[in-house]
């Protein structure tokens, strides 16, 4: 029965190198309970009550709750037109060899036409219960003063809502209400900082301080270590930074205009609709400069990389290392309007969010190339791990026919972006940066435990529709450092068990 639920995940008849290949659950963020009915971890819902006809299988389910959307050729037909004048490139970049490939006035780009989606109709009566505040993204970027407005046109932003701080005091917050800074966090930053002071940074002995956390006020010069980025001589980071800061900017010279053409407008199309649903509850990603540098940063990624193209759910990726570079500037990060920072400012944050979210990828790739076999072979371990660490969770999907790929997916597509708030991402990935092969390998060891960590309302829902819902939307909204620490210690603990003894998970 099982079987004939499963439903198809992806696209298989991608016509070019770089094209966009949807991902099923790839769009939501955690919901928050305050905004939408979710549970407390200790009150036991009550889905098996709901009045609708339940679903008895993924694939009804999915009909009635699908939040993915596919790439038809029927849609969108105007969607990309030529563009009649040089579309805003960064501060500094000549912009005559575009022009002369783009010349004004050949024709008239069109609107871009999205499907309404369920959600997208929900947000729609609720702006207009608050007078419509909406915030639209524009795809043009004032980093070029000499520059002209694009005549594309980017579709209107999710409203305006609550503000939620997900992204302030991201290293000291936590649900504990602990103070921002005690004598024991004290002393670890000055041992960081008598790390990065030294003219060869011991990266071992860095990444062994980084694991428990880093702290904010070193955090962007230490992910910059940590991912490869940087080298450990002193001497050499100003000069590394420069040179890589040039040859990103180089990369937008060459092809960013290529946006447009016929080859790449499926892929340019599908980020271009991504980036406003990118964390739509913070309003850092719905202002237009914000929305544009992701833009350019996925869209020099994907060309670049086109044995995988742009996947969805990689732009969520960058959010982290904009974040983290950006509060290298800023203090209240959340609010910030990132147009009032210096020009040369922007362009190295882009730049080095870039290169870094690049050597993430680098280790995960095979998640986002064809029929994507790294996360296939994830989700299959993690069902593995799990029917060894606790069979009572296991034999529970198997008897209402919930299979691992249904929810797993999303938590190795999105390194479990879409389940935790931005905050908790960000310490997540401190570990990660410190642990060898951490988005790769130790990243199945997490998400046993956070799925072990719902045992109690797992067991709980008593049909398939129920355990669905609670899955893909596990009320995380208040988690802080606490949380996260005691979720990387017992991940922590897994690998030490069964990493060096596969036989140990194995029937």
């Amino acid at each position: 029965m099982a079987t004939e639920n499963r439903v198809h995940f992806w696209r298989r008849n991608a016509k070019v190198p770089g094209s966009v290949q949807p991902v099923y659950g790839a769009q939501h963020p955690p919901l928050d309970p305050r905004l939408r009915r979710t549970y407390p971890k200790d009150t036991k819902p009550k889905f098996n009550n709901l009045k609708s006809k339940k679903a008895s299988s993924f694939h009804e389910f999915a009909r009635s709750t699908n939040d993915a959307w596919d790439i038809d050729e029927e849609e969108d037909e105007n969607f990309l037109g030529t563009p009649s004048q040089t579309s805003s490139l960064p501060s500094g970049l000549p912009s005559s060899s575009i022009q002369n490939q783009n010349p004004v006035g050949d024709s008239e780009s069109g609107v871009s036409h999205v499907p309404r989606t369920r959600d997208q109709d929900l947000h729609h009566v609720w702006e207009e219960d608050v007078n419509g505040r909406v915030v639209r993204s524009t795809s043009d970027v004032h980093l070029n003063t000499s520059s002209v407005r694009s005549t594309l046109q980017k579709q209107p932003s999710l409203p305006v809502r609550p503000i939620i701080p997900l992204v302030a005091r991201m290293s000291d917050q936590n649900a504990s209400g602990a103070p921002p800074m005690t004598v024991r966090e004290k002393n670890r930053l000055d041992k960081f900082k008598q790390l990065l002071a030294s003219p060869n940074t011991d990266l071992e002995e860095l990444r062994k301080h980084s694991w428990s956390g880093i702290p904010r006020e070193v955090r962007p010069i230490t992910w910059r270590l940590l991912s490869g980025y940087l080298p450990a001589n002193k001497e050499r980071r100003e000069l590394v930074l420069r040179r890589k800061r040039e040859e990103y900017f180089g990369f937008i010279e060459q092809y960013y205009h290529s946006r447009t053409d016929e080859h790449y407008k499926d892929t340019y199309r599908q980020i271009h609709i991504d980036i406003p649903r990118t964390n739509p509850l913070i309003p850092l990603f719905q202002q237009p400069v914000v929305q544009e540098v992701f833009e350019r940063i996925l869209f020099i990624w994907a060309i670049r990389h086109p044995a995988s193209g742009y996947v969805q759910g990689i732009n969520d990726l960058v959010t982290p290392f904009f974040v983290v570079f950006l509060s290298e500037f800023v203090k209240d990060v959340e609010n910030f309007e990132v147009a009032a920072l210096p020009l040369d400012t922007q362009r190295n944050i882009e730049a080095d969010s870039f290169w870094c979210m690049s050597k993430l990828l680098d280790g995960i790739q095979d998640n986002y190339t064809f029929a994507q076999p790294g996360i296939q072979n994830k989700v299959k371990a993690l069902e593995e791990l799990v029917s060894r660490i606790d069979e009572d969770i296991h034999n529970h999907f198997k008897k209402y026919d919930v299979e691992y790929l249904q929810f797993a997916f999303r938590w190795m597509n999105n390194l479990l972006m879409r389940e935790l708030p931005l905050r908790c991402t960000i310490r997540l990935w401190d570990t990660y940066q410190a642990e060898a092969e951490g988005f790769s390998h130790f990243h199945l060891y997490v998400c046993s435990a956070f799925l072990i960590e719902w045992r109690k309302e797992i067991l709980s829902m008593v049909d398939f529709q129920g355990l669905l819902m609670l899955l893909q939307n596990l009320p995380t909204i208040h988690w802080g450092n606490e949380e996260v620490g005691l979720l990387l210690a017992e991940a922590y603990r897994l690998k030490y068990m069964f990493a060096d003894a596969p036989s140990h998970y194995k029937r």
